[in-house]
């Protein structure tokens, strides 16, 4: 039986819908253990998913105790350093009391949770940085620049985000994320005094996948490729640690979640409850606002081309076709009307932000103040090919009359 004090309504801010969502204490003996289901769901369908949820509830991770990692047998990350690589010790940087503590918590930590050892000997030393939050807290990273260098790319590529986003609209979605992702996958043993770090205290290394490796996206995307294989394109999609369970009819979509989930059983993958929210018809998924649908362009990309200021160097134009990039799916013509500033990046030596470059700024500035909605076809609608040509490129496009 669910009892009403268990849920509450609510509307998170990591998921920007006009969807409300109902909090529901997964582990009744324990009120801090919630999660987030779709409150539009009937009483009936609202029942069966919370007792899902609740039976699965070993699932996920509330610290680094309630898991044991993917078996080093399916996988662990071995580091490709070049052989002709000079091994290099950083000299270790001096940090104020505040950051000294900051950092000597955050180790104790990680000692804690099994995630780091303390080492005597290493070939290979890097430092810790530690970079504000905007919460005001600080964020620990471990500076891997020099044995990143050292690493060739791993070419192991991510799947298209447009493919995946596109493919998502109309369904029943569980959105979920992998707890501490990276950290679910050891480090091979031979490999784990490279990636030593020295503090106040002592000298340690990684046990499992840290942060910042220039290849540790590339070994996850394999993992849970090959983990969601049959499910993948259908009822799973996944990018990096983001992933969610999609289903068409959402009378399908327990059992849909059931088939997640028993893969993630069999290779001891733990999800972030926090991050996780049951049965939505949309939300943000990689960047983009997805609903039923319709794809919309995330509201804080837009707000960062709108206050920024007319470039003054070429990095500052590198900066803003960065951002245009991100929203070209929703600038209409955009190689047009981004020419100009192409134009400059071609030109390296005396920059010049020319009159022409200022009026195609504005330009953009007033289109995306009304920027278009991506909409999904429905079956059976008829499709018109539009074909857009100027004196400088061409594009086409499908879409509605």
């Amino acid at each position: 039986m669910i009892d009403g004090k268990d849920i509450k309504k609510t509307k998170p801010e990591q998921i920007e819908s006009a969807e409300t969502y109902n909090e529901v204490e997964l582990v009744l003996s324990d009120p801090k253990k919630i999660t987030r289901i779709r409150s539009q769901m009937s009483l009936e369908d609202e029942t069966m998913t919370i007792d899902f949820l609740r039976k699965n509830s070993y699932m996920f991770a509330w610290s680094p105790s309630d898991f044991q990692g993917i078996d080093p047998e399916v996988i662990v990350h071995r580091l490709n350093v070049d052989p002709q690589a000079r091994p290099i010790k950083q000299k270790k940087r001096a940090f104020g009391v505040e950051r000294n503590q900051v950092i000597e918590e955050e180790v104790s930590k990680l000692l804690k949770a099994g995630y780091v050892s303390e080492i005597q000997y290493t070939s290979w030393l890097s430092n810790m940085v530690i970079i504000p939050k905007a919460s005001g807290k600080w964020r620990m990273c471990t500076d891997f620049t020099n044995l990143n260098k050292a690493c060739p790319k791993d070419p192991y590529h991510l799947p298209r985000i447009d493919l995946l986003v596109d493919s998502i609209g109309g369904c029943a979605l569980f959105m979920m994320d992998a707890y501490q992702s990276y950290h679910q996958i050891f480090m091979a043993e031979e490999d784990m005094d490279k990636t030593s770090f020295i503090t106040e205290k002592g000298v340690y290394c990684y046990n499992v996948m840290p942060f910042g490796l220039k290849n540790a996206g590339a070994p996850y995307q394999r993992l849970v490729n090959r983990m969601f294989k049959k499910l993948i394109g259908s009822t799973m999609e996944v990018y990096d640690d983001d992933m969610l369970v999609k289903s068409r009819k959402e009378r399908d979509h327990l059992q849909d979640l059931g088939k997640a989930f028993s893969i993630m059983r069999t290779f001891g993958m733990k999800l972030n409850l926090t991050k996780c929210t049951f049965g939505v018809r949309g939300g943000k998924f990689l960047g983009y606002l997805v609903s039923e649908r319709r794809i919309e362009a995330n509201s804080e990309k837009i707000e960062a081309i709108m206050q920024i200021p007319s470039p003054k160097t070429i990095k500052d134009v590198q900066k803003l076709t960065g951002k245009i990039a991100s929203l070209n799916r929703f600038i209409a013509r955009s190689a047009d009307r981004n020419l100009p500033f192409f134009k400059i990046l071609r030109q390296v030596k005396n920059f010049e932000w020319s009159e022409e470059c200022e009026k195609a700024l504005k330009e953009l500035k007033v289109y995306l103040a009304t920027p278009p909605l991506l909409a999904n076809p429905m079956v059976g609608e008829t499709l018109y090919v539009y074909l857009a040509v100027s004196i400088k490129c061409s594009k086409l496009g499908l879409g509605e009359r």
